[in-house]
């Protein structure tokens, strides 16, 4: 299973992949997966057992999701 967060610009998926990694995360900016969207946009990969940090850092940080999907 991968898990991805996904974002209305590509600033906050920026933020957002340097936020994860800056807390010990691994995250990875990639395209948005067509099973999710048809337009052209930007994801992050981060680990699914770890989804909620993953939340609190957006929180803290303020990093806007569009959303978090599991595929």
């Amino acid at each position: 299973m991968e898990c991805l967060a996904t974002f209305d610009t590509t600033h906050m998926a920026l933020l957002f992949e340097k936020a994860c990694r800056a807390s010990g995360l691994s995250a990875r900016i990639v395209p948005v997966p067509r099973e999710l969207s048809a337009s052209c946009g930007l994801a992050c990969t981060y680990p699914c057992n770890r989804e909620e940090e993953v939340k609190q850092i957006c929180h803290d940080k303020k990093v806007e999701t569009a959303g978090f999907h599991r595929l």
